[in-house]
């Protein structure tokens, strides 16, 4: 790498499981060195760590990453454009912290950088309206929305322009609901009814077999006699 790192620390490597997704795989048999890096070129930062010759980490930082802490010794942060999670032991809760904060002070960075470039491509294309830039920025970045800036962008632009029509779209589910509700309470009232109606032949089949049972033994009992007196 042409950059300098900005920060290294020394961690084993590990990544989740792809098929379960619940455990963890390490992926460096011994602690390796984790640095942080910025890429001048495309004003981004990466956290990359290698064994030997092998890329075990390669995650750019977004501004809706989170590094979360497990343990005293271990933390970990999803990367949506790896499709994995990365998990990181530490040999002490002090690397861990540092760790987490410089994590904290780049993902920072990699939102005001974002930011700065959506000024950029605002004012190159309505160089008319740079005061209202402020206003336009703010709900295009939340922490909170994930994907690349496009991405971003559209679920905030539908919101803002169909506010008023909230009032009649949530009217129309609410009387097709309804609609489906009485369908159901009368689907429900017929399945009553007939449970009724099984139940009570069943009682009725149940009576039956049991006076066929009586009249069965007294068969039994008759067959017994004749057979008594033919031998007899």
């Amino acid at each position: 790498f042409r950059e300098q790192p900005i920060f290294s620390t020394r961690a084993h490597v590990f990544q989740i499981d792809p098929n379960t997704k619940k455990n963890w795989v390490p992926t460096s048999k011994h602690a390796v060195t984790v640095s942080y890096f910025y890429d001048s070129t495309r004003n981004v930062y990466r956290i990359i760590s290698l064994d030997g010759s092998k890329a075990i980490i390669n995650s750019t930082i977004t501004p809706n990453m989170t590094f979360t802490k497990t343990s005293q010794k271990f933390g970990q942060w999803a990367d949506s454009r790896a499709n994995t999670v990365y998990g990181l032991g530490f040999s002490s809760e002090h690397h861990l912290s540092k760790f987490a904060e410089k994590f904290q002070e780049f993902k920072e960075a990699a939102r005001i950088a974002k930011e700065k470039s959506h000024e950029k491509m605002e004012l190159t294309s309505t160089p008319s309206q740079e005061s209202a830039g402020g206003d336009i920025q703010s709900p295009l970045t939340p922490e909170s929305i994930n994907g690349t800036d496009d991405e971003r962008a559209m679920p905030e632009v539908t919101q803002n322009s169909e506010p008023r029509a909230e009032p009649t779209q949530n009217a129309l589910p609410f009387t097709h609901s309804s609609t489906i509700s009485k369908h159901w309470e009368a689907e429900l009232a017929t399945l009553k009814g007939n449970n009724a109606k099984l139940t009570a032949a069943l009682l009725e089949s149940t009576v039956n077999v049991k006076q066929w049972k009586q009249q069965l033994a007294a068969y039994q009992e008759e067959a017994e006699r004749l057979h008594k007196r033919v031998s007899q």
